[in-house]
């Protein structure tokens, strides 16, 4: 039986890092197995986690909520077959909904399986601003995890984390939260809150409830009964933000893939390919780590560039040694690193100008 961990988080709230100490500090002596689906083109977190000893099965095409139906629960069950894991981290793109990922493992009906845990990792400094910006999104990886793990906390004002723990309580009262900066405590302890199973119980029960309320399911396939256009967490858009044609739906109405089926009327409710745009690059280009930082620093002005929540990137530096960057709005991140098979950088936003961009890095 392995168990399955879910994590959720918004873009660049530290989900990687979060994995990463756990792989090293909790999970130790267990055969893990990690699945990745980044909204976007490059996967460049592959490469960071292979250093793990992690098999990384990286779902970069085709969507988690669609494929966990046909191809994931089959790639699961290799990966189950071929791995025999004790636990099974799965690390869906940050602009998915949580409930998309619990609903489409539990209708798998693998017995082989034991869902686990919902973690969502928070940014504390950006919560307010991605609450009040991209609420459909963010919201629902709070109000769907058993356990929130706050990131950033460090150097926070007890004020400023105060108000954010508040906020995450507005939106789900029942899940253990995490406010301690993660240098100073263990992974053991983050696990230990992570696998309460009060906080699991809860959730797990919260969405059968949701289900039966609206006597709807996810799977695509499925029938749909009388929508009354007010949509539910699990009944939308999946969070790949990739372009699907379906041609097998006779319904009007979302199906849990989140594919656009001859909607009306559901302006209130986005695909995550709707807000969110990302492209990915390849380049041989050599940067100085100046240059970097000034592209980076560049990006915060989304008057110019659009709004750029995530960039990251591993380039060859003019001095021979590789820079891996990681971006969040107003907080770049830039690192040496061990060299990739070849340049390449990924940016993700809401209307961004990739032309700009692009000219921004010499692409």
């Amino acid at each position: 039986m392995a168990k399955v961990d879910i994590f959720s988080g918004f873009l660049g709230a530290g989900k990687t890092t979060l994995i990463k100490k756990l792989i090293e500090e909790a999970y130790e002596g267990e055969q893990i197995v990690l699945i990745e689906n980044e909204f976007g083109e490059i996967g460049i977190d592959g490469g960071f986690l292979k250093d793990s000893g992690v098999q990384i099965n990286e779902m970069n095409s085709g969507c988690i909520c669609c494929s966990l139906v046909g191809d994931f629960g089959k790639a699961l069950e290799q990966v189950i077959t071929e791995f025999s894991p004790d636990r099974i981290l799965i690390e869906p793109s940050g602009v998915g909904k949580l409930s998309d990922v619990i609903l489409a493992v539990e209708r798998l009906h693998n017995d082989q399986i034991q869902l686990n845990g919902f973690t969502t990792v928070v940014d504390a400094k950006k919560a307010k601003m991605y609450m009040k910006n991209f609420g459909e999104f963010f919201n629902n990886q709070i109000e769907h995890a058993s356990s929130i793990i706050l990131s950033h906390t460090q150097g926070l004002s007890q004020e400023k984390l105060e108000a954010c723990v508040a906020l995450m309580r507005d939106h789900n009262k029942d899940a253990s939260i995490v406010t301690t900066p993660w240098d100073e405590i263990t992974g053991k302890q983050i696990l230990e809150t992570m696998e309460k199973k009060n906080t699991l119980a809860a959730e797990l029960k919260h969405l059968e409830e949701e289900a039966h309320e609206h006597d709807e399911h996810c799977g695509c396939d499925h029938d749909h009964h009388d929508h009354d256009h007010h949509h539910h967490n699990h009944d939308e858009e999946c969070d790949c933000g990739h372009g699907h044609d379906h041609h097998h739906h006779d319904h009007d109405e979302e199906c849990g893939c989140g594919h656009d089926h001859h909607h009306h009327d559901h302006d209130h409710h986005h695909h995550a390919d709707e807000v969110f745009t990302s492209f990915g690059a390849e380049t041989t280009h050599k940067f100085s780590e100046e240059q970097i930082r000034g592209a980076l620093g560049a990006l915060s002005n989304f008057a110019e560039y659009g709004q750029v929540l995530r960039a990251k990137g591993i380039v060859e530096g003019t001095d021979g040694q590789w820079i891996h960057f990681d971006y969040v709005p107003g907080e770049p991140d830039v690192r040496r690193g061990s060299a990739a098979v070849t340049g390449m950088l990924c940016v993700i936003g809401a209307d961004i100008d990739e032309d700009r961009i692009r000219e921004l890095f010499g692409l």
